[in-house]
């Protein structure tokens, strides 16, 4: 269900300060007549070993706060040969050691095959609804792109040579792990709330 034209776009607060989470997640959304609006909370980030767990704990505290329908965002890079690392600590691994410290742990492997997994957590006063999305693909053996943000420019989607980085927004969005928990989302929505 497209948006019409002079509907009113329905606003969910986004509990995240990622800036490239907001701009690709509206991008999907607002053909919808959905509008992402940056939630001016602190996220709560719990170390834990399973991102359902860590997104829905973090929907959990930010509902209590605002009160507002919202959804909360976590994703993680799981690498094969890596044992899942850096699995849920995505986001610290690559503030730290970024995409060329997961190329230096990956000198000399060549089983490359890796997925982003992604959940999407939808909560208001009677819902708390979970999606998820993945995607498989390999770790590239260099940096390449320009584009994306995190570790795109070393995850290549199956079945393509480009890496997240390397694509437009648009077709990073057809494939990735964020784009399909977001259709997901949508779908569910426009069913029960719109």
């Amino acid at each position: 269900m497209l948006k019409r034209e002079g509907e009113k776009h329905k606003i969910i607060f986004f509990v995240s300060t990622n800036i490239h989470k907001v701009k690709e997640l509206n991008d999907i959304v607002s053909v919808y007549g959905i509008t992402l609006i940056p939630a001016r909370i602190k996220k709560m980030e719990i170390q834990a070993d399973d991102i359902t767990e860590i997104a829905l704990t973090a929907a959990r505290d930010a509902y209590n706060k605002l009160h507002k329908p919202l959804i909360v965002e976590d994703a993680g890079l799981f690498v094969k040969e890596l044992n899942g690392f850096p699995g849920p600590y995505s986001s610290y691994v690559f503030k730290t050691i970024g995409c060329k410290g997961i190329l230096k742990l990956l000198e000399g492997v060549n089983n490359r095959d890796a997925y982003f997994k992604s959940i999407l957590v939808y909560k208001d006063e009677h819902h708390e609804v979970v999606f998820e999305g993945m995607v498989e693909g390999e770790i590239a053996h260099s940096i390449r792109g320009s584009g994306g943000f995190g570790f795109d420019p070393i995850f290549i989607p199956k079945g393509r040579n480009k890496t997240f980085a390397e694509m437009p927004l648009g077709e990073k969005n057809k494939l990735s792990h964020r784009g399909r928990a977001a259709r997901k989302f949508i779908d569910w929505y426009i069913k029960n709330k719109m």
